[in-house]
């Protein structure tokens, strides 16, 4: 079963849209670190509180990029149902705020490791979690 799952990954009918959600998400997830690293260092804000900020500016971006190319045979047109789904990925992703948040905190406050590459290991850490509801609920 596994390995059916495994080879689903890599060759089955997610597979294009699992590489298209990495793509997307490493582009948003260089944004996310650019923009942390600008409201901690130049502008002196905590850490916490630029990654919320730097969390939410990227929720959108990542919506937009991945309504239009990782997500467009099921993509969301029109505005009603542009904005619904703009909703929906903000409930999915804010959902993982706090698992994102919280691994950062463990690892800078417990762990002693930069914030920015705590930063990076939340990113991946909650980026399965945001694959399987956004693919379900946002785009399902």
């Amino acid at each position: 079963m596994i390995r059916a799952v495994l080879r689903d990954l890599t060759s089955g009918p997610i597979a294009v849209q699992l590489r298209r959600f990495v793509i997307v998400g490493t582009a948003t997830a260089g944004v996310q670190m650019a923009l942390l690293w600008l409201f901690v260092d130049a502008a002196g804000i905590n850490y916490l509180v630029g990654a919320i900020v730097a969390i939410e500016i990227t929720i959108v971006l990542t919506y937009v990029l991945n309504n239009a190319w990782t997500f467009r045979a099921s993509r969301n047109t029109g505005t009603v149902e542009y904005l619904s789904g703009l909703f929906k990925t903000n409930l999915v992703r804010g959902t993982a705020i706090p698992i994102q948040l919280g691994v950062l905190y463990a690892l800078v406050e417990w762990g002693g490791i930069m914030y920015l590459v705590s930063n990076a290991a939340a990113i991946l850490l909650s980026g399965l979690y945001r694959f399987v509801l956004d693919a379900l609920w946002t785009w399902g």
